[in-house]
């Protein structure tokens, strides 16, 4: 059985949010699921159409989100997670500086993040439980060459849930920020990275590691390696090439 009987999962479609719904559902969790792709959600609410229950909704319309959020949670009849999937990383060139990919990049990662989270941090703090979780990335630890805003925005998304954190602490409310490395998922497809994680038990470490506030690396090799890397001076880390 799953710590969690109700949950929103924002970015569910595929990838990691897509097996933490799967995962939560398996579990015994009334889970809805939340993306553009209602093809896809209805796949997975096919797999337990008793406990999946799906909902369009593109990221980029903020605005939805209160009367959306609140809609979800009646049908659900309560909340105790929610999750913030959603995230793009398009590819970037060595010398190319496109703001359009910048902007979809911000809008998806950070602002979508935000315009969730706020509705979770109100609801949760009025309950005085609940427990809200963002999707990271290791690569929000440093400010890299190759993708200078999807770092910046996955470092943006680490600062403002350490926020909430010491916000909702008092009121009892977890809030969880997880830090994944390499994972096999559709939007590193195109990385051909060795040693990736699958995306399911990426779930499984994020579902478990989500009973505990804080912020959470899914190895603790990662935990160490990146204590190494964010130590290092700016001069000798920009010739690294890491």
């Amino acid at each position: 059985m799953s710590v969690f009987t109700k949950a929103i999962v924002v970015g569910a479609s595929s990838g990691i949010g897509a097996e933490i719904a799967r995962v939560l559902a398996e579990r015994g969790c009334k889970v809805a699921v939340v993306a553009r792709r209602m093809d896809r959600l209805e796949r997975l609410r096919g797999e337990n159409p008793e406990r999946v229950f799906a909902f369009r909704h593109d990221v980029l319309c903020y605005e939805e989100v209160p009367a959306l959020f609140q809609e979800i949670t009646k049908q659900l009849g309560g909340l105790d997670l929610v999750v913030y999937a959603a995230g793009v990383m398009p590819e970037i060139g060595p010398n190319e500086y496109d703001f359009a990919k910048d902007k979809a990049i911000l809008e998806v990662n950070l602002l979508g993040c935000v315009a969730w989270m706020n509705q979770a941090a109100i609801r949760f703090e009025n309950t005085r439980s609940g427990t809200i979780v963002a999707i990271g990335s290791v690569a929000g630890d440093r400010g890299r060459a190759g993708q200078p805003v999807y770092n910046a925005s996955k470092a943006a998304v680490a600062t403002y849930m350490e926020a909430l954190r010491n916000r909702l602490a008092r009121h009892g409310v977890r809030v969880v920020t997880v830090k994944p490395g390499p994972t096999k998922t559709e939007m590193t497809e195109a990385l051909h990275q060795r040693g990736m994680m699958d995306a399911r038990t990426a779930a499984e470490i994020i579902l478990r590691k989500s009973r505990k506030t804080g912020e959470h690396y899914l190895k603790l090799s990662h935990a160490l390696a990146f204590w190494v890397v964010k130590r290092i001076p700016s001069p000798i880390f920009r010739r690294m090439k890491l």
